[in-house]
């Protein structure tokens, strides 16, 4: 078995190799059949001065270990990797107590929220349902439910990363950049329950930003098809994840990556409302229209979806900043439903347009946030780094 390793006293200039051999180590306990603790000293904090964290095939997210352990070493921390158990076998009838997450604290975890069984569950599900490497999925990571979105991608990455077979679950593009910093879109399907699939096992791979692409159907009298909605908040009628999350808890999209597509859209003069975005797990919302028009009212909603809210409520459970680009695609209250003539046409005339915003969106939050978006927003107020501590540690 492979010996510690420890980060002690090293000059700054030393730093980046030592993190990198630092990897190097954690994937080599993984090669060999184990897991790898992570013990991290803080000679800083009075609260949580030992903290830990076990880690399943790094080189999934060795981006991100490399950056989150470099910031701990340069401010002074002494990192220690040591091997740790076995790796479990996924066909193994422990494997579903190890990944339960029944009774976990959602408010004392960040960065590393998840057990090695549940990073080796995930990963493996990410590739089964895209078709492609968890190691070429990028930092910032695009939405939708349309082919077209997909096709539109193709056209301004050519060269990108596509799923190995034609008959996967969610078609995968990547547009790879060095450290994992470019954009990969997935195409998640329609509904919260895969929009809730999808995120559980992405948050593993902790990419900085998760941003739905996709259309809703416009409220207000003013708005007209082909406006842009960016939601400031959402009407949680998902259902999904009321068990995990109480609807009563507020949740909203990132404000950094809402100022930079509202950026965008204003640079091109393009028409687009800010407001309440309500996520509905019934796709035919209008047939029922008597019973959703109380929601609809009360929570002065301009657009219905049926993702939205689950991408935004899992990212604030698993601390991924998201937000959502909806194009208003028909208008039902206003006797404009989607019907298949007009829904094409304006398919055809706005996919290229939806996707270039995502994009210049992201590319001014990569400009000013290098490392990252701040999640400060996202924080609890007792958490971690690494792990969640022992009661002991917490005192």
């Amino acid at each position: 078995m492979s010996e510690s390793f420890l980060i002690s006293q090293t000059t700054l200039d030393g730093l980046p190799a030592a993190i990198d051999e630092a990897c190097n180590r954690m994937e080599k306990h993984y090669a060999e059949g184990r897991y790898s603790k992570v013990t991290v000293h803080r000679h800083w904090s009075k609260h949580n001065p030992i903290i830990s964290g076990k880690i399943a095939r790094p080189t999934a997210y060795r981006w991100y270990l490399r950056r989150e352990l470099l910031k701990l070493a340069q401010r002074g921390a002494e990192i220690e990797i040591t091997p740790s158990q076995m790796r479990i076998d996924l066909q193994s009838p422990s494997l579903l107590s190890a990944i339960d997450e029944s009774n976990f604290d959602q408010t004392l975890k960040k960065v590393f929220l998840f057990g090695p069984e549940r990073v080796e569950l995930s990963l493996e599900r990410l590739e089964h349902y895209t078709g492609t490497r968890a190691e070429d999925f990028q930092r910032y990571v695009l939405l939708t439910n349309y082919q077209m979105h997909m096709d539109a991608f193709r056209l301004l990455h050519p060269n990108a990363i596509a799923s190995v077979r034609s008959d996967v679950q969610m078609p995968t593009l990547h547009s790879p950049e060095a450290d994992n910093n470019g954009v990969t879109i997935v195409n998640i399907g329609v509904g919260p329950s895969n929009a809730k699939n999808f995120t559980d096992h992405l948050a593993v791979l902790r990419p900085d930003a998760m941003l739905m692409v996709g259309h809703c159907a416009g409220i207000r009298n003013h708005q007209e098809i082909g406006d842009f909605v960016l939601a400031t908040s959402y009407m949680r009628d998902d259902l999904v994840l009321d068990d995990a999350l109480p609807r009563s808890v507020p949740v909203t999209p990132s404000f950094l990556l809402n100022r930079n597509l509202a950026r965008v859209l204003e640079e091109r003069c393009l028409p687009y409302r800010m407001g309440v975005v309500y996520t509905t797990a019934d796709r035919n919302w209008e047939l029922v229209i008597s019973r959703k028009m109380s929601d609809l009212k009360a929570s002065r909603s301009i657009g219905v979806d049926m993702e939205s809210a689950t991408v935004a409520a899992n990212g604030f459970r698993y601390r991924i900043p998201s937000a959502s680009l909806l194009c208003i695609s028909d208008k039902p209250l206003h006797g404009s439903p989607k019907l298949p003539k007009s829904a094409n046409t304006f398919y055809l005339s706005t996919k290229s347009q939806h996707l270039q915003i995502a994009e210049e969106a992201i590319h001014l939050t990569r400009a000013a946030y290098p490392e990252g978006l701040p999640t400060t927003d996202l924080r609890a107020m007792d958490e971690p780094l690494l792990g969640c501590p022992t009661p002991k540690e917490r005192l």
